[in-house]
């Protein structure tokens, strides 16, 4: 299982919708996704609005009470948590390293945590790296 956190108004969160779309697609027979925003002061009917605008075609969940963000260790949006069948985190963290830094990115990343971390899920073998933080808005920051 994987879920995506994301926050409507980081612009990284944004700007990874394709990439996120496209690695759900390409698992989809391996994993599970789901989209999770953790912004309380986020009503369901801005999230579906925000979906839809994105062309997500992923189950979404809100977490207010950040039970989910706990649970995964995340700290930043967009970051992922990536479980395997045991239902035990085996990655938290960034999906690749597009971005080098706020407003800043790399033409293609060089990295891909996220999917290094779905291939050792299924394939019950340890991550190189169970958390690599990643570039964009800090959850902590909605408290």
């Amino acid at each position: 299982m994987v879920l995506v956190f994301l926050r409507r108004d980081c612009p990284v969160s944004s700007r990874y919708a394709p990439a996120i779309q496209e690695i759900s697609k390409r698992y989809a027979d391996r994993a599970a996704f789901w989209l999770v925003y953790p912004d309380k002061n986020d009503s369901a009917e801005a999230i579906r609005k925000s979906v839809e605008e994105y062309g997500y075609h992923l189950p979404v969940l809100r977490d207010p009470d950040r039970a989910l963000v706990k649970l995964s260790h995340v700290q930043i949006t967009p970051e992922v948590a990536v479980f395997d069948q045991r239902q035990h985190l085996v990655y938290d963290g960034r999906i690749d390293d597009w971005y080098i830094d706020l407003g800043r990115s790399r033409p293609a990343p060089t990295t891909h945590e996220l999917e290094d971390a779905i291939g050792a899920a299924v394939s019950g073998n340890t991550v190189a790296h169970s958390e690599v933080r990643g570039v964009g808005c800090y959850i902590s920051d909605l408290d």
